[in-house]
């Protein structure tokens, strides 16, 4: 479908986004085929220092600084992303999606604001595919108290999370052929198989 696609893989805490990044990452290694990865916040060097801020149980940032942290890190990355765009497969680990999800959805701030930010710093930077991962409640809470450790964003409400992910779904909508669902309260081997089977599809 695509040579050197654009893939994210999105979702809520615990929803299994990162263990499947992991997966495809090394499939792809297996089968030698190049792609770069990269996680947000984070990734490139600068990136990773403004996720040190954003993601510490010490900060408490207002909301719109959250958002402006957020589109920095984004910002520090997309330099690093455009060298490599098209020319090798890209996977990220949270991009545009969780911005509005978590910013609009979750905090309440304007989605006009936030796709105007995404678009000045993003233009022509296009996305081909995005994964987005459930998790129930239960689940989710489970899987949290195994964590060895919580950032800032690991300790709100249940109610919130669930908030924040009918903000994902509501996206997904908007982007039927460009999205692909995965329930994580099923097997995980299932799972891995479904998003393997995909990979093969997007990148033939």
């Amino acid at each position: 479908m695509y040579k050197k696609p654009v893939i994210v893989f999105e979702g809520i805490e615990c929803s299994g986004k990162s263990y499947h990044i992991n997966n495809v990452s090394k499939y792809l290694k297996k089968k030698r085929i190049s792609f770069i990865r990269i996680r947000e916040p984070g990734g490139s060097l600068n990136s990773e220092k403004i996720r040190k801020l954003i993601l510490s149980k010490k900060s408490n940032f207002e909301v719109k600084t959250d958002l402006l942290l957020y589109l920095a890190a984004r910002n520090e990355n997309i330099k690093f992303l455009r060298k490599f765009y098209k020319k090798k497969i890209i996977l990220i680990d949270r991009f545009v999606d969780s911005t509005i999800a978590y910013q609009h959805y979750g905090f309440g701030i304007s989605h006009k604001i936030i796709d105007y930010l995404n678009k000045f710093i993003l233009k022509d930077f296009d996305i081909n595919f995005t994964f987005l991962n459930i998790v129930n409640s239960k689940n989710m809470k489970k899987r949290l108290k195994q964590r060895k450790k919580l950032n800032r964003y690991d300790k709100f409400q249940l109610g919130f999370y669930k908030k924040i992910q009918n903000g994902f779904l509501k996206i997904s909508k908007k982007k039927l052929h460009k999205y692909m669902i995965i329930d994580s309260n099923k097997d995980i081997h299932e799972n891995k198989e479904i998003i393997i089977n995909q990979i093969q599809k997007l990148i033939k």
